[in-house]
């Protein structure tokens, strides 16, 4: 008959040891994964703390965890979520994007949202063909990075080519368009509705809390800053001051005609002597052709044809042929009109009253 053997102590007492040991294995082994998963996420709460420490109490979901790794000298901003959740902001979004999808409607592009839509450059491309009125030297679909970052520099060169005269701070760059930052992206938008005179009434003192982290000495800093994308109506229309003729807008329409009817005798009066005629002040100057050739007879000097656009066509070249008026004008010792090239490209009455008035209070005596 078959026994069962009989274990000594050693035996069992080494059994034992080998299962205890097994189990401490094992614990100890989930003891030590979660302690570095413990620790990993201790390392990413410190470095949310090391930003939000120097600051005013904030969101913590404004700091994503990548974001606090950075090399040495590195800098980067965010802006704070409640922010973007601010009615002022929210508004101004809704008006930029509509307008672009009203100036593209014959494209049939729609754009939905700013930062997914316009980092390749194509929409940027086809916005800004539309308001100056002439086609770009760029290919039309391009899907790689190396392909849209050549197309938003083309965009972009023509953007700050007709921007930076006029004084526009250039906020934003190839790198940060394609990397879809609402700030760089809302910056250039703002401006291009301003440059171009949309009709849109962009919402006034729109700005959003930044948070800019930097790391220095193997430390993380931070600051708040602010960062402001429209101001008031009048300061973003370059109307500093209201003058003579915001109040006759406003309060005296009546006597507009009239002053229309003196300023067009002024004109006629030294245009006639090329065999030109005004009779609408609000079209014929629209061009800056008028104006150039105004600004010969009345300081007396031929103003070479290589100097202007005679038949302008684009937008652009009729910004520049006012702009250069302007500019005789100051050579003539007249201020810098208060009003802007695009004010009278675009048909402002107001705007082209106010350069037909300064010249004719210099030069109502010539003959």
């Amino acid at each position: 008959m078959a026994t069962t053997p009989v274990r000594s102590p050693s035996t069992q007492q080494t059994s034992r040891m080998r299962k205890d040991e097994s189990f401490l294995g094992k614990l100890g082994g989930t003891l030590s994964r979660k302690k570095k998963a413990k620790e990993v996420s201790d390392l990413q709460e410190e470095g949310k703390n090391a930003i939000n420490s120097p600051l005013s109490p904030i969101p913590t979901d404004v700091i994503h965890p990548e974001d606090t790794m950075l090399d040495e000298n590195e800098e980067r901003t965010m802006i704070v979520q409640y922010s973007k959740e601010e009615a002022k902001f929210k508004e101004l979004v809704k008006v930029l994007i509509d307008w672009i999808n009203d100036v593209l409607v014959e494209e049939r592009i729609i754009v939905k949202s700013l930062e997914e839509d316009l980092y390749d450059g194509q929409v940027l491309q086809k916005l800004l063909e539309k308001l100056a009125g002439r086609k770009l030297n760029v290919a039309e679909v391009t899907q790689s990075e190396i392909g849209q970052k050549q197309k938003l520099q083309t965009v972009l060169e023509s953007v700050n080519n007709l921007l930076r005269p006029q004084g526009w701070a250039i906020k934003w760059s190839i790198d940060s368009i394609h990397a879809k930052k609402t700030v760089a992206i809302l910056h250039l938008l703002v401006a291009l509705a301003m440059h171009f005179r949309a009709p849109v009434r962009l919402p006034e003192h729109v700005s959003v809390q930044m948070v800019v982290v930097r790391k220095r000495e193997g430390l993380l800093q931070t600051s708040h800053v602010t960062e402001e994308f429209t101001s008031t109506t009048e300061m973003m229309m370059g109307r500093f001051e209201r003058d003579a003729f915001d109040t006759l807008f406003d309060h005296a329409p009546d006597k507009l005609s009239v002053v229309k009817k003196s300023l067009i005798t002024f004109v006629n009066k030294h245009l006639n002597k090329l065999n030109l005629e005004v009779t609408e002040l609000e079209t014929q100057f629209a061009d800056g052709v008028y104006l150039v050739l105004l600004m010969g007879l009345l300081e007396d000097y031929f103003v070479p044809l290589y100097n202007f656009y005679l038949t302008p066509e684009s937008f652009e070249q009729k910004v520049h042929n006012v702009s250069f008026s302007f500019e005789l004008m100051q050579d003539g010792g007249i201020k810098k009109p208060k009003a802007r090239p695009e004010d009278v490209v675009n048909l402002d009455l107001k705007s082209t009253l106010r350069v037909l008035y300064n010249l004719f209070t210099k030069y109502k005596n010539v003959e």
